[in-house]
């Protein structure tokens, strides 16, 4: 219940509409309900029977309206009709808001996770993600329409039970009574149910975590036939998933089962206990049967709809703790200036470390503007580190990055970072076209600026011998395309922007020769009209380089490779080797 009354506050519009549409039916229902008992004296050509009958004849009298068969017809028709148009207002509330709080939850993840911190998101697994976003969303909406529908159900129950009481409270009391007797011994399906549920939010966040994970790696797996191996693990996980659903499944229709011929039974006590006991009339009589058999169909109905809401809050609690986490380690910039980038970018005495291991000590590095910078060492010395620390991914202990001579931390971070283009180890493609790869979507961008970036890349030739020109689809993580192809479309797209930095880590490094070679031209053409960065342990992009600096025990050994000295550039290009 508590993730249907977070529901009610995160949304207090739509549901004082739904709370409200379901209170005015349920007082119509309540009336045209009231009106039976001397509508059906009437019909039967008896006196109405005093109390409730006698009330609503005598209102009916002083309001002028009259009592005649016709009047109370039209009432009983009446606040059925109005209840019916007053539930489809409330349904169409539910829909909308379980539609509304399904995109709210999605982005309300998608946008925290996206604000998180770098290393943060870097322990998140991508499956996990992707089962929130699409699944548990959808899950927790739907719990809320569960939710919605048991408050219906109440409301109902609240009116029927008002009506019986007027016609024999005694008889609705004994009914109501052992009804909630037999309701709470049924109440250990629902937490049963409710268990199962919270294991698939469990189960299937692993699950999902694991596959994503394997089927980015089937290739190497299948190539060593270890594949069996994943696919017994995934077996065993969906197993334990399939468990968990047959346990929601086993208890929610043992629920149904069991409440049926108990509410029956009830039922049938209650109108026995009034023929025998109370001696009430056959018009009464027949109300009450209608009433007490409603009452406890609602009860049974309410019951189900509260299981149904106990298997799904899991996933909204899931979710909701996802999104708290990341906004706990969302970036913390509050730099306001805007950068330029004149004369060169300054690393001044900089420490940063992961743990207790030290990987920078008092680092000092001065970039000047319009370079060609390549940052050469052995792996995990901090080339990638510092790369990040340059795209402020991640945050120094101590010293500064000076831009034009402004700190870092005083410079607004995103402002910075779209003067930035970034290219990483692992180029990885969308399951799209070579457009959409480089655009990403972004709205201020066109044909003729991805067209503009294609050409820079070096790939606009290639790209519009195609078939289907820039339109041709890459496959997943871009494997219809070569090692070379798809680094050039990965410069390309950040470029897509018109950066003013470059910063490539590891450009080459999966490359073959001559791949590497068509990389490096045009990394030399691209250096006329940007400054770029680079990390990189391979000669061919040392020897193309303006200055490589070798990082190493937390420092920066600046080195200037002269393309004309080429005993200079070997000697630079062997220490890399020897450090790789």
């Amino acid at each position: 219940m508590k993730a249907l009354f977070a529901f009610l506050r995160t949304y207090p519009t739509r549901s004082a509409i739904l709370l409200l549409s379901f209170l005015v039916a349920g007082l119509a229902e309540g009336l045209s309900l009231s009106v039976l008992l001397p509508l059906i004296s009437i019909a039967d050509g008896n006196t109405p029977d005093p109390g409730i009958s006698t009330y609503i004849i005598d209102t009916l009298n002083a309001l002028n309206i009259g009592h005649s068969f016709v009047v109370l017809l039209s009432i009983v028709v009446g606040g059925i009709f109005i209840r019916s148009i007053l539930l489809l207002i409330a349904n169409q509330q539910i829909g909308y808001s379980v539609a509304k709080i399904a995109t709210s939850l999605r982005l309300e993840l998608i946008d925290a996770l996206l604000a998180s911190k770098w290393q943060f998101y870097l322990r998140q697994p991508t499956g996990a993600l992707a089962n929130s976003i699409a699944t548990e969303a959808y899950r927790a909406a739907v719990g809320f329409q569960n939710g919605s529908r048991f408050i219906a159900l109440i409301v109902q129950v609240a009116v029927y039970t008002c009506v019986a009481m007027f016609i024999s409270w005694k008889a609705t009391i004994i009914s109501l009574f052992f009804g909630a007797i037999f309701l709470a011994l049924l109440h250990h399906l629902v937490r049963s149910a409710g268990h199962a549920g919270t294991g698939q939010t469990v189960l299937l966040k692993s699950l999902l975590s694991y596959l994503t994970d394997v089927l980015g790696s089937v290739k190497s797996l299948k190539a060593m036939s270890r594949d069996k191996v994943a696919n017994e693990i995934l077996r065993a996980q969906t197993n334990e998933l399939e468990s968990a659903v047959r346990r929601e499944v086993i208890n929610t229709e043992a629920l149904r089962a069991l409440q049926e011929p108990m509410l029956a039974i009830l039922a049938a006590v209650g109108l026995y206990f009034s023929v025998e006991v109370l001696n009430l009339t056959l018009s009464s009589v027949m109300v009450l049967a209608f009433l007490l058999a409603r009452i406890l169909g609602l009860l049974n109905s309410a019951q189900r709809e509260f299981l149904h809401l106990k298997t799904k809050e899991s996933a909204y609690w899931a979710l909701l703790t996802a999104a708290q986490q990341a906004r706990k380690a969302a970036e913390s910039s509050s730099g306001k200036k805007i950068p330029t980038l004149q004369a060169d970018i300054c690393i001044k005495d900089l420490n940063f470390s992961y743990g207790t291991k030290i990987i920078f000590n008092d680092l000092n590095l001065k970039i000047p503007v319009g370079a060609f910078i390549v940052l050469i060492g052995a792996s995990g010395e901090g080339k990638s580190t510092l790369l990040d620390l340059l795209c402020g991914l991640v945050e120094p202990q101590s010293g500064d990055i000076l831009i034009d001579g402004v700190p870092l931390k005083e410079i607004d971070l995103h402002a910075w970072r779209r003067m930035i283009g970034y290219v990483s180890q692992d180029t990885i493609l969308l399951h799209d076209s070579i457009l959409n790869n480089i655009l990403i979507g972004q709205s201020n961008l066109t044909e003729l600026d991805a067209e503009n970036a294609m050409k820079q890349a070096g790939i606009w030739d290639f790209v519009n011998n195609l078939p289907k020109g820039h339109l041709t689809v890459v496959g997943e993580r871009g494997g219809l395309l070569s090692g070379g192809q798809r680094q050039r479309v990965a410069i390309a797209r950040a470029l897509a922007h018109d950066p003013q930095i470059l910063v490539l880590d590891e450009p080459t490094s999966s490359l073959d020769q001559n791949s590497e070679r068509v990389i490096c031209e045009t990394l030399r053409k691209l250096s006329k009209n940007h400054t770029i960065i680079a990390a990189s342990h391979q000669p061919l992009l040392i020897e193309t380089a303006d200055y490589v600096f070798e990082i190493k025990e937390g420092k920066a050994v600046p080195h200037k490779n002269d393309p004309h000295n080429f005993s200079q550039t070997r000697a630079v290009a062997s220490n890399a080797n020897v450090l790789r």
